[in-house]
């Protein structure tokens, strides 16, 4: 029995372990640019670009990958981006220019934007109902952790300027992600789309009780698409409900402000008046933050659900930047004040937005095109946090830090009043059960909608 328990342990951890080199990959970067810049002597473009490659990249993993885990299956695609996080470490470490430094940053982004779109797949669709919320929040917590890890070795090597080390480290999690996998089982729901009725239920059987498994693959059965679903279903009268929803949380999650907080901190600090290692020693603390908080909110998302965790988590944030924004509008913050309001804003964010988004990703969408829709939506928020990264070094020069901070906020309340409208709470219940919920409630709507029309 403790064998088991282990064996599924282990099958939430290998699965989630993309998050880890997600948080890494995109968090490490913050404090290489510091010593990237004088190396390579990076002009304010090239920074940029050094800065975004991961993102280019990402839109286009997000995109293929997840048609790509529908066709292969979501264990053989976490194993090929275990291969592309190894080489795209191993390629910004040892990159002797800057071409070959964002060449290599566009390839890890493909590996980060699948991992953005697969890993919170595969744990929704292995989880059972009653868990699957903390179970699929284990990529946010991994990813969280991926950060702090990057802010730690960046404060190692900050004081001999090792920016290469501090890339080629991620060689480490990209190969245990690699070889973990094969070892893994496939997704149950994945296998029964399939017809593999066999092997899935040889896998439900490790995390369900033996007398819920029949009716589980028969729900799951009685969903699955005849034949092979064309990708125009993915804008089908009854799914552009559901995917405004899953393309909305997801822009939301980046137009809040929180990648900006992610890659630019140190920047932030230093401009305040701190050094460059005192900067990056700032970063630590707000990753244990971020850290600490997603677990936390690991354990509410299946008490109090997602809708109300997302709602928490816009007034805090936005109270957050709104105190950011004033302070540096009426006088000079001090570096305390500026570390105090990103702490908060990183409480409130880890503990709702962080994490929620995800496991509602993953759980929205009908089965017969969700690997595709997932894909999609991620695909929508690499592109909004392209937006984000590249456009606040513009804004904070032309508008200000105090004006930009406020806009923010704003654009927290938007994304609250969209929560509360739109966002449908799926706390409990099973993915057959959400789809059948959302689907008959998007047919009712359409009814409607032709007796209107007619």
């Amino acid at each position: 029995m403790k064998s088991k328990k282990a064996y599924i342990n282990l099958i939430y951890f290998f699965g989630a372990l993309g998050g880890l080199l997600f948080g890494y990959d995109t968090g490490v970067i913050s404090g290489a640019l510091l010593f990237i810049k004088e190396d390579l002597g990076l002009t304010p473009f090239m920074e940029g670009l050094v800065v975004s490659g991961v993102l280019i990249g990402a839109l286009l993993g997000a995109a293929l990958c997840g048609p790509f885990a529908d066709r292969v299956g979501r264990k053989k695609a976490i194993i090929w981006l275990g291969v592309l996080f190894s080489i795209g470490a191993v390629g910004t470490g040892l990159a002797k220019n800057v071409e070959m430094l964002i060449l290599f940053r566009i390839e890890l982004g493909v590996a980060v934007g699948g991992a953005s779109a697969i890993v919170p797949l595969y744990l929704s669709e292995m989880a059972p109902a009653a868990i699957r919320g903390r179970v699929a929040s284990l990529n946010t917590l991994m990813n969280s952790i991926g950060i702090l890890m990057a802010y730690l070795v960046n404060f190692v090597f900050a004081s001999s300027g090792s920016w290469d080390w501090m890339l080629l480290l991620a060689i480490v999690p990209s190969l245990l992600l690699m070889l973990g996998m094969f070892f893994m089982p496939e997704s149950p729901r994945w296998l029964l789309q399939k017809g593999r009725e066999e092997e899935a239920r040889s896998v439900l059987l490790l995390t369900r009780e033996a007398k819920k498994i029949d009716e589980e693959i028969k729900n799951v059965n009685e969903l699955r698409p005849e034949g092979k679903v064309p990708l125009s279903e993915l804008f089908s009268p009854l799914m552009r409900p559901i995917l405004f929803i899953g393309v909305g949380v997801a822009i939301f999650q980046q137009i809040i402000g929180t990648n900006t907080i992610i890659y630019y901190t140190p920047t932030i600090l230093a401009d305040s008046g701190m050094g460059s290692s005192s900067a990056i020693a700032g970063t630590i603390g707000i990753g244990i933050v971020n850290v600490l908080f997603t677990i936390i909110g690991t354990i509410l998302i299946d008490k109090i659900g997602r809708r109300m965790l997302m709602l928490i988590g816009n007034i805090g944030m936005s109270i957050a930047l709104g105190i950011l924004g004033i302070s540096t509008w009426l006088f000079q913050a001090p570096s305390w004040l500026l570390l105090g309001c990103l702490c908060l804003f990183m409480v409130a964010y880890s503990a709702s937005w962080g994490m929620v988004v995800w496991v509602v990703l993953g759980e929205i969408f009908p089965l017969k095109i969700r690997g595709t829709a997932i894909g999609f939506a991620s695909t929508s928020l690499w592109l909004a946090n392209i937006v984000v990264s590249l456009s606040f070094p513009v804004l904070l020069s032309s508008l200000g830090s105090s004006i930009l901070f406020l806009l923010y906020a704003a654009i927290g309340i938007l994304a609250f009043l969209f929560v509360y409208k739109f966002v449908p709470e799926t706390k409990g219940k099973t993915l057959e059960e959400i789809e059948e919920e959302i689907t008959s409630k998007n047919y009712k709507l359409e009814g409607e909608d032709r007796n209107v029309r007619a």
